[in-house]
């Protein structure tokens, strides 16, 4: 456990700043793209069988079923970010009571969501948009990626998370990786080998993140000695629930308003038919995948940060953040040339269907052009977040995706029509950059005071 400490203690405090954010970057870089991968994979399987009304049911079902991510965030990311603040004020003893809450008190919120989303089905799916042709495909898929697969998608989330926090971030990575390929590889299995079509694609998904928390089961009995985070239930307490969800509630109301803007998205397009529905589903599918590198960004360095903080190594800490601003900054760029210069391309990989792919490549290079700000807003949520500044990120996130968000898209849409609807994010994203900008150097400001 010395040596352990001595590890930690050298990569949270002397390491170089670029080469320890690779080290606790990369890894969850890698992870994140495989998970975006294997998110994209139940899309672009589905959208071979070139049924439009396929892949709409998944793209309503979609942003309910990654409101789990949000639940993982409130739980996991919170209870890491405590972890790592705790760690920097070497504080070794309470981890494992924040880890035990974090997974199980996790598991059992997710178990809720999930059987109430099955029991609301109906309104649900009616107020999502689907109609009478979608909506036995986005009630079957609904059952497998929900209901059944909640709780091992939420628990995988967190487990990731909290091997995060020590540093184990390669450990972390193989994780969710181990489950990404292992749905990519059951997908086209259960759609076309057994012909299961949509529902096909969600057992591949729920029984994928049911082996990654296996994985995540052996791995933390093979460190063993090596990590104060616990899974013994007798540790379980409530006494660390207000410093976890005091910065998982920023995170969480971030994933939950971004899904709630891409639900308000999809109600509005199903007034334009089946596929505008489908075409935005599968943008936003790609459009995600710069984000999810940026999210793998900033989960990777807020341990970093959240050290650094605790130990008064303001310094470190503000490196970090900047050289974490410009690598997102150039890589975001990187997305928005490649999507603007083969939208169409990339579209008709998704889905051989002209109408379809033809509507979802005008879609994609207006959502890219807002890859770049969203992703520094995104950065400074979660640095403020590693922070333990779990309101003044919860103001942003409800800022960005409450108040100024949904009622944009309502108005573009009853103004512009459809395409308004697609320029929103970038409006959004101008207008926030200015606000983070202020409450990150004001936050920092005052640590100087």
């Amino acid at each position: 456990m010395q040596a352990q400490t001595e590890q930690e203690r050298y990569l949270f405090e002397e390491m170089p700043v670029p080469q320890a954010i690779a080290t606790l970057a990369v890894p969850t870089i890698i992870s994140q793209v495989v998970t975006m991968i294997y998110n994209l994979a139940d899309t672009f399987f589905v959208g071979q069988i070139s049924d439009p009304l396929m892949v709409a049911a998944v793209s309503l079902v979609s942003p309910w079923f990654n409101l789990l991510t949000a639940l993982g965030n409130l739980f996991g990311l919170g209870g890491s970010s405590l972890i790592s603040r705790m760690l920097g004020a070497q504080d070794h003893k309470d981890v494992k009571y924040v880890s035990v809450f974090s997974i199980w008190g996790g598991a059992a919120a997710t178990l809720v969501f999930s059987l109430v989303s099955w029991l609301a089905r109906r309104p649900l799916l009616a107020f999502f948009g689907a109609s009478a042709d979608t909506y036995g495909y986005a009630e079957s898929y609904l059952l497998w990626v929900v209901t059944l697969g909640g709780v091992p998608t939420m628990v995988s989330l967190a487990l990731g998370h909290l091997l995060r926090s020590e540093g184990h971030a390669r450990q972390a990575s193989a994780g969710m990786m181990f489950g990404g390929i292992l749905n990519v590889i059951l997908d086209p299995v259960f759609i076309f080998v057994f012909r299961l079509n949509v529902a096909g694609a969600a057992m591949a998904t729920a029984l994928s993140n049911t082996a990654s928390v296996v994985f995540f089961v052996v791995e933390y009995a093979r460190l063993k000695g090596q990590t104060a985070v616990s899974l013994d239930l007798h540790f379980f307490t409530f006494r660390f629930v207000r410093s976890i969800f005091s910065v998982g509630l920023a995170s969480a109301l971030a994933t939950a308003l971004g899904n709630a803007s891409n639900m308000v998205m999809v109600h509005l397009a199903s007034g334009y038919g089946d596929i505008p529905v489908a075409a935005y589903g599968i943008v936003k599918r790609i459009d995600q995948f710069p984000l999810n590198v940026s999210m793998g960004l900033c989960q990777g360095f807020m341990p970093l940060v959240g050290y650094t903080y605790a130990a008064k190594k303001y310094d470190r800490m503000r490196r970090a953040s900047t050289f974490s601003w410009a690598a997102a900054l150039v890589m975001s760029a990187c997305f928005v040339a490649c999507f603007a210069a083969f939208a169409p391309q990339i579209l008709r990989l998704f889905i051989p269907e002209a109408e379809t792919s033809t509507l979802g490549a005008a879609f994609l290079r207006i959502a890219c052009l807002a890859v770049p700000l969203t992703s520094v807003n995104f950065l400074i949520s979660y640095t403020l977040q590693a922070m333990g500044k779990g309101v003044q990120s919860a103001i942003l996130t409800s800022c960005r995706q409450g108040l100024l968000n949904i009622p944009l898209l309502i108005l573009m849409d009853l103004t512009v029509g459809l395409y308004g609807m697609i320029w929103t994010q970038l409006v959004v994203e101008i207008i926030m950059l200015p606000v983070s900008l202020g409450m990150y150097f004001r936050t920092f400001r005052s640590l100087r005071a």
